[in-house]
């Protein structure tokens, strides 16, 4: 599967999410071909503060290989990652990192900071942008319009 696949596949998390009212981010991890963890944000389900997509998907993905190296892995995200999911990102050691839409507001790849691509850090990722960008908006577009009520948005 290529990126696009990877990210439809977070994608589906995303919509996990949403349908529980949730923020919809959804995360996958993969290594070559294997879907090794999946995640979407549960923080207001779960009253988890650190129930972000990627984080579970993380933690699945270790308790999957038996170990917190999550070497030659891949994340897929549908929005870029806070500083929380960034260092985690970095801390697991994780491979290569792509995600959709940008987070002007929150997001530390690339829009507020670059935590994976730090050079003071012990480990870095390669970062890739954009993928399905204009889909992952969409859907966190149309679920805050929810949100506030306005026209045009989904039930």
């Amino acid at each position: 599967m290529d990126d696009r696949e990877w990210m439809r596949a977070a994608l589906a998390e995303a919509h996990r999410a949403a349908a529980l009212g949730e923020v919809p981010v959804g995360a996958v991890v993969v290594r070559g071909d294997e879907l090794l963890g999946a995640g979407h944000n549960r923080r207001e389900t779960g009253g988890d503060p650190l129930a972000h997509a990627e984080l579970l998907a993380l933690r699945q993905a270790a308790a999957r290989v038996e170990g917190w190296r999550l070497l030659g892995c891949t994340m897929f995200v549908t929005l870029e990652p806070c500083a929380m999911c960034a260092g985690a990102l970095v801390n697991s050691r994780v491979e290569r990192l792509v995600f959709g839409a940008f987070d002007p507001k929150a997001g530390w790849c690339g829009s507020l900071g670059d935590i994976p691509r730090d050079p003071r850090l012990n480990h870095r990722l390669e970062v890739v942008t954009g993928v399905l960008a204009d889909e992952c908006g969409a859907l966190l577009r149309d679920f805050f319009r929810g949100l506030r009520g306005e026209r045009g948005a989904p039930p």
